[in-house]
């Protein structure tokens, strides 16, 4: 039976790929059940300490390619293979853990581990250790965690051509 809907469901993923569309939020589970963990994307506004916890201000936003982004850009071919739809800029509040694992794009090795601590620094418009960052602007996946209170366990910013 669980076998059963493991193939279900990884032909649903094959059946979602191959229309050609791609949601910015996707929720991993078993078969039932709430999901272990959500991923979402868009853009990290502040990060602050607020009563003994790291709170990080948050504008999620659709990452879409494919008919979707097609439609959602009323163009063909979409530029770049992608659109990003940030039509309410409505911030939501997350826990972060201070030990979440961060990832920024840079110049020189693309992909560089910082801190969170680092990271509210750049959100914040300073850059502390002068890591040459490709653009500093740009989206993250933040990955929350299933126990409560929900941190974020990780950051990973997303490169935009």
């Amino acid at each position: 039976m669980k076998r059963s809907l493991v193939l279900i469901t990884a032909v649903g993923i094959i059946a979602a790929a191959a229309a050609g569309s791609t949601l910015a939020a996707f929720a991993f589970s078993g078969p039932v059940g709430k999901p272990r963990q959500l991923v979402l994307y868009g853009h990290v506004k502040s990060i602050a300490p607020n009563g003994g916890r790291l709170q990080l201000r948050f504008d999620p936003a659709l990452w879409l390619t494919g008919s979707a982004a097609e439609q959602a850009c009323g163009c063909s071919p979409v530029p770049n293979d992608y659109v990003i739809v940030d039509e309410s800029h409505r911030l939501l509040t997350f826990d972060v853990r201070r030990d979440a694992v961060v990832t920024v794009v840079t110049r020189h090795s693309f992909a560089k581990q910082i801190t969170v601590q680092e990271l509210a620094q750049i959100v914040a418009g300073k850059n502390p250790k002068h890591r040459d960052l490709l653009e500093p602007k740009a989206g993250f996946w933040i990955r929350i965690g299933e126990k409560y209170p929900n941190p974020i366990v990780s950051l990973g910013q997303q490169y935009q051509p």
